[in-house]
């Protein structure tokens, strides 16, 4: 399989295999008016199997939603064809937006334009928690 170089964009690599298309749909790619190449499974020394976003445009992402899904992403920021900057990115310890509390009591379920936000309470389990309702964030 071939993918085309890119000559000013993104490259997420390094995605635990099939999370790339959870990160899809999250960052709203479907939406842009680019190409957006999304490899799953692919070949990875490192990890065995891996995902890959490239991104055929300099965009601006949702770090926090990239740290969210998984903090090994490796962010690889092309221009003019070659590597401009290699970023990694860790767990956010704040989440707002892109998931919701599925507490069927909590207040976000009563009242609609409260923002669901989530604070990160265990670092190494990932374990992240409703801050209205501490309800664990179940993704």
């Amino acid at each position: 399989m071939i993918i085309g170089k890119i000559e000013d964009g993104l490259v997420l690599d390094h995605i635990k295999a099939g999370q790339g298309m959870k990160l899809y749909e999250i960052l709203g790619l479907d939406k842009l008016d680019c190409q957006v190449a999304l490899i799953k499974n692919a070949d990875s020394r490192k990890y065995g199997r891996k995902d890959i976003i490239k991104i055929d445009k300099l965009i601006d992402v949702d770090l926090d939603a990239i740290g969210f899904i998984d903090p090994n992403i490796t962010i690889n920021i092309i221009r003019d064809g070659k590597l401009a900057k290699r970023t990694h990115i860790d767990k956010p310890e704040k989440i707002e937006g892109f998931v919701k509390c599925k507490n069927p009591r909590c207040i976000t379920t009563v009242e609609q334009e409260l923002p669901h936000r989530f604070v990160l309470t265990d670092r190494e389990k990932g374990v992240y928690r409703c801050v209205y309702c501490e309800s664990k964030l179940e993704y």
